[in-house]
């Protein structure tokens, strides 16, 4: 989390109304970050977010901040075609569940870094192997 934090504290959060959902209640919203809660279901409210029902409002609302896009699937496909830079948290783990970040098309984007340089980090609670990767538009 403290990458996730690092990386987004002071620009706009956009995310869909699931992923606000699935955020535990002392977190919502996500402090030192304007929240930004994409939705289609009218009258939707989230305390302490700004509530958009469409990707052009999102955008007028964040201007010509840096904004980080932090899901769902949806969204995710959604924004993909207008971002310049996609942070990936990569996880060696077999998970359930039916939401996957789309797929960068290795033509579209070229990988500018990846953390560690070879291998896994290891996380201290459980032993989970992961990796930060860093990928912009070629």
């Amino acid at each position: 989390m403290a990458h996730f934090r690092e990386l987004t504290r002071g620009h706009p959060v956009i995310m869909g109304r699931a992923t606000w959902a699935s955020l535990p209640a002392r977190f919502r919203p996500l402090p030192g970050r304007d929240n930004v809660v994409l939705t289609r279901t009218p009258g939707f409210e989230a305390a302490g977010a700004l509530v958009v029902h469409g990707i052009d409002e999102a955008l007028r609302l964040v201007g010509d901040r840096d904004a980080w896009v932090i899901g769902g699937g949806e969204v995710y496909r959604t924004f993909l075609p207008l971002a310049q830079r996609v942070e990936l948290t990569v996880v060696s783990l077999d998970v359930g569940g039916d939401t996957r970040a789309p797929a960068l098309d290795r033509g579209t984007w070229r990988r500018a870094n990846v953390d560690p340089d070879h291998g896994w980090h290891v996380s201290s609670a459980g032993g989970t192997r992961y990796r930060f990767e860093s990928y912009l538009r070629a």
